[in-house]
């Protein structure tokens, strides 16, 4: 069993265990309170026994009188028994406040660097929706990273791996994480312990079910050989999955959604080796409102009320089969 001040090695699995999500204009979805005597039910039915599991949550740095709030609510009670965080800085300050930023990251790596495996510096810092619409994001992470690594070194905790993500970059935009590297230099990269990616197949765009299982394929590689390596960022250095999921509501089954986390977990499990990919964490565990017919408020393998879709258990033996 991996305890708080160990690193989960091997592929490992995890999940946002919240209901609160962002939307596609940068907003956030309402709906009912989370439980969380409910969702430590569900996350200890989700670990194997033994085996690590990664708890994702997200706290802001925002201006001073700008709200920020955690989600979930107190991320760290849902840690132990080998279940640690994989925790999200997020980046949020309309002034640019990139010192008062890192002075906010070393402090999370002091709280909560003793059960925390992973910490992402800024939420999808390419997207102006999210991070990236803030002013001076790039140093922001940059500066991010190289201090939480620091900071992480000063209090002995080898064990936290410091990285930050992005979604599919294509085309210009593929250039993005070079732009990074190349700001960063040397002192960057030697901080950088992983890097992640958001991506929800089928979601936004519609893949036909038949190619679904090659198209998750050909982004993971284009992201590795496109992206990545021209970056000077070579395949010792891990990828992670840090979102994935797909929703139900109008159209979009229970059965449907179980079947396409199957595919895409499996494609994934696939070319792990090839790519060096450390790990998937799904989103989420519950909608945010099952009776709100939208794709945001729907993402969860349970509904609002903690009732399993078929999805749930689905995941539960992907774990059970693919995790360790």
């Amino acid at each position: 069993m991996t305890s708080s001040s160990e690193t989960p090695d091997g592929f490992v699995f995890g999940i946002y265990p919240g209901g609160m999500i962002g939307d596609d204009v940068g907003g956030l979805t309402q709906g009912p309170a989370d439980d969380p005597r409910r969702i430590i039910e569900a996350l200890s039915l989700l670990q194997p026994d033994g085996r690590p599991f990664l708890v994702r949550g997200y706290v802001g740095f925002a201006d001073p009188g700008d709200a920020s709030a955690p989600a979930p609510d107190r991320v760290e009670q849902y840690t132990g028994d080998g279940r640690v965080l994989d925790l999200v800085a997020q980046y949020q300050s309309r002034s640019g406040d990139v010192a008062g930023y890192t002075d906010f990251v070393r402090d999370l790596v002091r709280r909560h660097g003793a059960h925390t495996a992973t910490l992402q510096v800024t939420e999808e810092p390419n997207l102006p929706t999210y991070d990236g619409r803030h002013p001076r994001v790039s140093e922001a992470l940059i500066e991010g990273v190289v201090a939480a690594k620091d900071e992480a070194r000063r209090q002995g905790m080898d064990h936290l791996k410091v990285g930050f993500n992005t979604t599919p970059l294509f085309g210009p935009a593929a250039g993005f994480i070079a732009s990074i590297t190349g700001a960063g230099g040397r002192r960057f990269l030697d901080a950088l312990d992983y890097i992640g990616l958001d991506f929800f197949p089928d979601v936004f765009q519609p893949i036909p079910v038949e190619q679904l299982h090659d198209a998750v394929i050909g982004l993971l590689d284009h992201h590795r050989t496109q992206c990545l390596t021209p970056a000077g960022i070579d395949e010792a250095t891990p990828l992670h999955i840090t979102e994935n999921g797909w929703p139900t509501g109008p159209g979009r089954t229970p059965d449907h959604q179980a079947h396409v986390l199957e595919t895409i977990v499996q494609a994934i499990a696939a070319c792990r080796t090839r790519l060096n990919v450390s790990g998937y964490t799904h989103f989420s565990l519950r909608d945010a409102d099952s009776a709100v017919p939208d794709i945001f408020h729907q993402f969860g393998l349970l509904t609002d009320d903690y009732t399993p879709k078929p999805a749930f258990t689905t995941y539960r033996k992907l774990i059970e089969q693919i995790g360790g």
